[in-house]
């Protein structure tokens, strides 16, 4: 079912490497033309564009932009109380790792009475994006809004497609409300990402400095089209898995976790790198038997047999981590004989997962650890979300007389030989009568 690469007898390079490899594509720019009349709409008019392609795209338009406070308590009230305390668990374990990640201010004596220190301040306000459509993600919600709180950051709204009855899914709203945040935009797609970079003055829906959060195609274009007018965290592409594995892993349990992250979307990744063709042949056969039995199988059958998705065989585990690292995967599993000596070896992931008790999907939902993670190689030199995200670095400068005049001369010898005199002119005006 998986096609197959067979790397063996071969030592590729990195850039080899990346060719060979399984990887999908998602063109953003093929949609810029989509997206921009729809981005500057909203720009224009605000919000009455934003339910205009609503309605338009999803064939809903809510009685308003931001959900009734009421709401909140209705979707609490009705949720399985099963799925509250599952919520709850996963809240504390994701702010118990969050909470640790807040740097601390600090200060640096350079030279006598010259003092350099570096302030890290919150964003003043944060949008987060929280998709609807083939699935619904309170997981979302809780990895982007528990590092936003840590941070400090104090204005956070959330904006989330309106279902069939005008707002955004229940258990998005439900765990809004046990995440104390209560101001949710019931708007998606490219036309929440717009309104949220913009705002609307008129409708009281104050424009945000940052957007984050993971979704599809028309949500990454909107992103990239509205980057510079407020920040972004990234622009994500389909999920992805890689697993490497030699013969001493489970063909079962690793066929298991390819399915797993294939139903996400049919663009989903799923690729495993093995030091073993029996075990190639083993997962492939489990995969192929067992795939047809999940909720979403036709879905997955799209992503496992698509050309993002593969079993890629390679000699030795030192190839294996040579090529994990080349490819560069928002997930990465380790099934090997010395697992953690293994995963100390990769430096290019967006997070990994050591050994058979540490599957992909306990970091959706509840490892601690953030699910929102670098997509399509960008993990070579980028990271997940975390509470770092939603903070800025502030130098701060504070020299007095002496410490300036002993490093004047160095200024001013520099501002000379870049042609930029004044920038001398300006340190020794202060030492002249």
């Amino acid at each position: 079912m998986l096609a197959r690469i067979d790397l063996r007898g071969q030592t590729p390079t990195a850039s080899e490497l990346r060719h060979a490899l399984p990887r999908g594509g998602t063109d953003v720019d093929s949609v810029i033309p989509t997206v921009a009349p729809v981005v500057q709409a909203i720009r224009e008019r605000g919000a009455a564009a934003a339910l205009e392609y609503g309605e338009k795209f999803d064939s809903v338009v809510p009685a308003s932009v931001r959900v009734p406070e009421e709401k909140f308590a209705e979707a609490l009230e009705t949720l399985d109380t099963s799925v509250v305390d599952a919520l709850k668990e996963s809240i504390r374990r994701v702010r118990a790792f969050h909470s640790t990640q807040v740097p601390e201010d600090h200060s640096v004596e350079i030279a006598p009475g010259g003092v350099v220190a570096e302030r890290w301040v919150p964003v003043e306000r944060v949008g987060l994006y929280v998709p609807g459509g083939k699935a619904v993600y309170p997981s979302s919600v809780i990895m982007n809004v528990v590092p936003a709180q840590e941070a400090g950051v104090q204005s956070l709204v959330i904006a989330s497609p309106p279902q069939e009855d005008g707002w955004p899914h229940p258990t998005i709203l439900a765990a809004c409300s046990l995440l104390g945040v209560d101001e949710v935009w019931a708007v998606g797609g490219a036309q929440a990402v717009a309104l949220l970079a913009y705002g609307d003055r008129d409708e009281q829906l104050e424009p945000v400095d940052m957007i984050t959060g993971p979704g599809n195609i028309f949500v990454t274009a909107a992103k990239r089209l509205v980057r510079g007018v407020v920040g972004i965290d990234s622009e994500a592409g389909p999920t992805e898995i890689a697993i490497v594995a030699d013969a001493s892993a489970n063909a079962v349990e690793v066929a298991y976790d390819l399915i797993s992250q294939a139903e996400h979307d049919p663009m989903a990744a799923s690729v495993l790198i093995t030091t073993s063709e029996e075990f190639a042949d083993a997962v492939d056969k489990e995969v192929s038997e067992g795939y047809s039995v999940t909720l979403n199988a036709d879905r997955v059958k799209e992503a496992l047999e698509g050309q993002q998705s593969g079993i890629v065989v390679v000699d030795t585990v030192e190839a294996a981590i040579a090529a994990a690292n080349a490819y560069a995967a928002e997930h990465l599993e380790i099934h090997t004989e010395d697992s953690e000596s293994v995963a100390a070896k990769i430096t290019n992931a967006g997070a990994i997962f050591i050994g058979r008790y540490s599957p992909v999907p306990l970091g959706d939902y509840s490892a601690g650890s953030n699910h929102v993670l670098p997509t399509s190689g960008s993990a070579r030199h980028s990271s997940g979300l975390s509470t770092h995200t939603f903070l800025k670095s502030i130098h701060v400068v504070n020299y007095n007389k002496e410490a300036l005049h002993e490093i004047s001369e160095t200024v001013q010898t520099l501002a000379k030989a870049e042609r930029l005199p004044a920038h001398g002119e300006a340190i020794a005006a202060r030492f002249t009568d």
